[in-house]
């Protein structure tokens, strides 16, 4: 077990130089909705670097930190987050299932943001996390991200924890198909309604008015003419548990734990944490600001994921 070191920042990064960078194109950052923070200290990557070089099959957490250099905001960052510029909160799973109304807003902001939500690319840490993963060094990544940054970047060994905004469901039959079929049906639904985007939020969602909203159209399954959800859980709902069991799997696969970009306020991914603490792993955060696992972390360092992850070596 790693003793508990938290390193604050405060001098100016040198990167030692028997550090090489990792061997994974290099992203340049959006930093319009990453806090601000200082380099990393050559003595916090010292400690990162040893954290990874001890861990034989690596245990990583993501949250919606590790996307805000792709220019994803995120929801509690201080200043930049969603809920710190806007009292605009998430749809909860009951309104969207209860309500005709919360869906047609919900659908309409998400039909607006959706083209420049699904452009959006991965960043460094991403590829990082997939070069480890190649290497053997990363045995299972779970992300509490819906916007399949992961995906894109080519991880395999992952699981969505809370699911991902490219899917589409029916409530009543299951059945599945692309959000970007469905972009389709919205379009064919509406040709004259036209709508601007005011800020895109993690989950895809944007800032329309009532009256903005009021004349879309929404298509309902083609197989059964039940309602459809985008495949992620909403805040107020439930992981399923037979994911949960499945993570609880892999996580007893495995020796270390990573948390990257999370503050692990959501219960959801938290108990890992919980998991790993019961199971005396070394965990190992890497956040902006304060996160629930602070006091019993082996390793708390404040940096962004994309600027520090490149320095480290995986043996």
């Amino acid at each position: 077990m790693f003793p508990a070191r938290k390193l604050p920042g405060g001098c100016r990064a040198i990167r030692p130089h028997h550090l090489q960078h990792c061997s994974v194109p290099t992203v340049s950052p959006n930093l319009a909705f990453v806090p601000a923070c200082l380099p990393p200290h050559p003595a916090e990557v010292e400690e990162m670097q040893r954290f990874i070089s001890s861990s034989k099959k690596l245990f990583v957490m993501t949250g919606a930190g590790i996307s805000t250099e792709s220019g994803i905001p995120d929801y509690r960052s201080e200043g930049v987050g969603l809920y710190a510029r806007s009292d605009r909160r998430p749809i909860q799973h009951v309104e969207f299932v209860r309500s005709a109304s919360a869906r047609q807003r919900y659908w309409a902001r998400n039909f607006v943001g959706w083209p420049q939500f699904s452009s959006y690319q991965p960043n460094t840490a991403h590829l990082v996390l997939r070069q480890w993963e190649k290497l053997g060094k990363l045995h299972w990544l779970v992300t509490q991200n819906v916007d399949a940054l992961h995906t894109k970047a080519g991880s395999q060994r992952m699981t969505e924890l809370h699911g991902c905004t490219h899917r589409v469901f029916c409530l009543t039959c299951g059945d599945q198909t692309s959000r970007s079929e469905l972009q389709e049906h919205f379009e064919a639904l509406n040709p004259s309604w036209k709508a601007e985007a005011l800020g895109v939020a993690p989950d895809g969602d944007v800032f329309l008015t009532d009256e903005q909203v009021r004349n879309f159209q929404v298509p309902a399954c083609r197989k059964c003419g039940g309602i459809l959800k985008p495949d992620v859980t909403f805040f107020g709902d439930t992981v399923s548990r037979e994911k949960v069991d499945f993570v609880h799997q892999r996580l007893a696969e495995s020796d270390s734990m990573l948390v990257a970009g999370s503050s692990m306020q959501v219960y959801s991914g938290y108990r890992f944490a919980l998991a790993a603490r019961e199971k005396q792993l070394p965990i190992a955060v890497l956040n902006i600001g304060p996160t629930r696992l602070d006091h019993f972390a082996s390793l708390k360092l404040n940096s962004r994921c994309g600027e520090l992850l490149p320095l480290i070596v995986a043996h």
